[in-house]
């Protein structure tokens, strides 16, 4: 049993005072001053100890000696009942001749509190695009810029160097494959998208993908103009999910949360520029040797079909 830290007294402590008092003929008061507790307390103690017995001088259990009765099975099922007929906690209290707080224990026990929990839970709807590059998904993750320990103030230039803001990894993971891209950029404007979106799709052309569907938020930078014409330009359909709903974007955002959690949080990385360069082989892994649970435990560079030499021309 946890003893709370602020205890004076424990099953041995108490022990020892029961002890001096009934072997050593010590006086209550002098037990009570050495331990630093009250007359009341020691007394307490041998009276317990006289009573049952040193077996239960430790802390006995919170538990009540005597428990509430328990609702009956066919008025807790009766209250469950009138419940998911949508009928208000008091108007089943004076139907069923309870408390309303007897309602309200029982339904909280069922999960049967709320209106919403009488609904039925709306399916898992998975998709998944049958070829690589009919989508890819784009999206950005901010994360806090890493610094090296500052020198003793003695030590530090007279010129200090400005505060670095945030840094904006970039990521995209095609649908059918899994295959990922990111990079780190200085920003989430318009000029960073559109040069990631470039990068991207070289990336998966080196792959033998061809990119048609590009699929992001409704982040400024995708409703801009800028990339607006770049998906045009590259013959790309660009769709946006519908607002406050991340789970049209799901493939990315579970992306971010394995990237966060494997390679940006994975290690206390020194700096910045450490974490950085610790990217690009952490996407090598992820790529051609992690496997991966949406994939029956396959890498995602196996569902592109590679020949085995391009595999080799491509795994470097």
């Amino acid at each position: 049993m946890n003893i709370h830290k602020n205890a004076r007294t424990i099953g041995s402590s108490r022990a020892e005072m029961v002890r001096r008092v009934t072997k050593l003929n010590e006086t209550p008061k002098a037990v009570a001053t050495a331990f630093g507790v009250s007359v009341r307390t020691v007394a307490k103690w041998l009276a317990r100890y006289r009573a049952e017995g040193e077996a239960d001088l430790p802390d006995r259990p919170s538990r009540p000696h005597r428990l509430r009765k328990p609702t009956p099975p066919a008025i807790a099922e009766q209250i469950a009942a009138l419940r998911r007929q949508r009928i208000t906690g008091k108007q089943i209290a004076i139907t069923v001749g309870v408390s309303p707080a007897t309602v309200s224990r029982v339904l909280s026990r069922l999960g049967l509190s709320r209106l919403r929990d009488l609904e039925p839970a709306e399916p898992v709807r998975r998709y998944e695009r049958e070829h690589p590059g009919e989508r890819i998904h784009i999206d950005i993750k901010k994360t806090r810029p890493l610094r090296a320990r500052r020198p003793p103030y003695h030590r530090r230039p007279a010129v200090q160097q400005p505060r670095v803001g945030w840094e904006f990894v970039h990521v995209c993971i095609d649908d059918a494959s899994r295959v990922a891209f990111s990079q780190i950029l200085p920003d989430e404007r318009k000029e960073s998208a559109v040069a990631f979106l470039h990068a991207a799709i070289a990336y998966y052309r080196n792959l033998g993908i061809t990119v048609t569907l590009v699929m992001t938020d409704n982040g400024s930078c995708y409703r801009s103009r800028a990339f607006r014409d770049t998906c045009k330009a590259l013959e790309l359909r660009h769709i946006r999910t519908r607002p406050y709903t991340l789970k049209t974007n799901g493939k990315a955002e579970r992306f971010i949360q394995t990237s966060l959690r494997e390679w940006a949080y994975a290690i206390a990385y020194p700096t910045s520029n450490d974490r950085k360069a610790a990217l690009d082989p952490w996407l090598h892994n992820y790529n051609w040797h992690r496997p991966h649970g949406s994939l029956k435990s396959k890498t995602p560079i196996s569902r592109l079909g590679l020949e085995r030499n391009n595999l080799l021309r491509l795994h470097t």
